[in-house]
């Protein structure tokens, strides 16, 4: 069926909706229950650290390799949504938040991860495409709250609460109506404790998830700053006036199209050569941060972030794509899961790292440090293994 890839990245759109649509309001949040700025890092944790939990539960019990991947994509997408709208709750404490914003995330392990194992299920030729699609899906999602917060500027916050769930729902009923099992899908009948490691007893897979790692030890910490970037810029500049929750939507929104076209060539140049060029590119902008961050003429500033958001995410799905080609078949999904959870697990410490760092030092220099992370990808990227060939890539 042609439609089946639109479908889901439509749906990966419309479910991922829920992952930053508390960080686009919570400025309002904070001002409302009288919190500091350190709430935005400890918000974007708690959402990280339930999708960690999430995707450990769902690899331990290979959900997603035991079960239907549809169905488990439809029942997480309500469930997320349910939670994503507890936040509306009247007279709501900032640990409820911090709460739901949890079971938001735990439940999002059963959609992005399982989207991508719905994906490989129905498309061996020509994953590095589907994958640049439907990463491309989630940074749109991810972005999305953030201009909705621009569009509903003089609406209360919940509004947005309203309209991310509204959207998971519409998400997961697309899934469940419209895509089947793949015909590439390979059943895991017994729950085996051990099985979510095997995948690294091949060492192209560990490189890949290697890669990966470094990637996600940037990626998510850029993505949470950008509003303090932009926010402490006009502080430092008030005549640049800034718009921050459009610039902040435009930035990290510009990656999704990047996803897609690197997905895309890399079906004629490779995925392992195109992902290590974006990592290479990422790292350099994290290196080069202080000599764009408080520069004097925004829009220099704006570019910068703009190529930064472009390059931080342009390896996310060609490294899914790696990971998925070199994973044993009957644990696919649990592997694509557990890599997850490793991934995210390590943007809350990049993300705590640099908070406690902000203040302490100059901020023009603090994120400098993302680049500690692309450069140990590298490393094990560009590792020779005697007598190995290079990982597998797309044809």
């Amino acid at each position: 069926m042609r439609l089946i890839l639109p479908i889901i990245v439509l749906s990966q759109f419309l479910c991922t909706s829920l992952w930053f649509a508390g960080n686009s309001i919570v400025a309002d949040i904070a001002r409302d229950l009288g919190l500091g700025q350190d709430f935005l890092a400890h918000q974007t944790s708690m959402i990280q650290f339930g999708f960690i939990s999430g995707t450990l539960v769902f690899a331990i019990l290979a959900v997603s390799d035991r079960f239907s991947p549809s169905l488990v994509f439809f029942a997480s997408a309500l469930l997320a949504g349910l939670f994503n709208l507890g936040i509306s709750i009247n007279d709501i404490t900032s640990l409820q938040i911090l709460l739901f914003r949890f079971l938001t995330g735990f439940f999002l392990a059963g959609i992005y991860p399982v989207g991508m194992k719905i994906a490989s299920d129905h498309y061996e030729k020509g994953l590095g495409k589907s994958l640049g699609f439907l990463v491309g899906a989630l940074v749109l999602g991810t972005a999305f709250p953030h201009l909705l917060k621009d569009l509903l500027q003089g609406f209360p916050w919940k509004y947005v609460i309203y309209i991310t769930t509204s959207l998971s729902v519409l998400g997961g009923l697309s899934i469940f109506l419209f895509v089947p099992d793949g015909p590439f899908r390979k059943v895991g009948q017994k729950i085996k404790l051990t099985a979510f490691l095997s995948g690294f007893k091949n060492p192209d897979f560990r490189a890949a998830s290697f890669g990966y790692f470094g990637h996600m030890w940037e990626l998510y910490t850029f993505w949470a700053f950008v509003p303090i970037i932009l926010a402490s810029y006009n502080a430092l500049y008030p005549a640049a006036n800034l718009n921050v929750p459009l610039y902040s939507f435009a930035i990290i929104a510009s990656g999704g199209l990047a996803c897609m076209i690197s997905g895309w060539i890399s079906q004629w140049y490779g995925v392992k050569k195109i992902a290590t060029l974006s990592l290479l590119f990422s790292c350099l902008c994290c290196l080069a941060s202080p000599i764009f961050l408080f520069s004097s003429f925004p829009m220099l500033l704006v570019a910068f972030l703009f190529l930064w958001g472009i390059v931080v995410v342009a390896d996310s799905p060609l490294f899914s794509t790696l990971v998925a080609q070199n994973a044993p078949a009957s644990t696919r999904g649990t592997a694509l899961t557990v890599v997850n959870c490793i991934g995210f697990s390590i943007t809350i410490l990049s993300i705590q790292l640099v908070n406690s760092l902000t203040g302490m030092f100059n901020s023009q220099y603090i994120y400098m440090i993302l680049a500690i992370g692309p450069l140990l990808g590298l490393a094990a990227l560009l590792k020779k293994k005697p007598g190995k060939k290079t990982l597998m890539v797309v044809s």
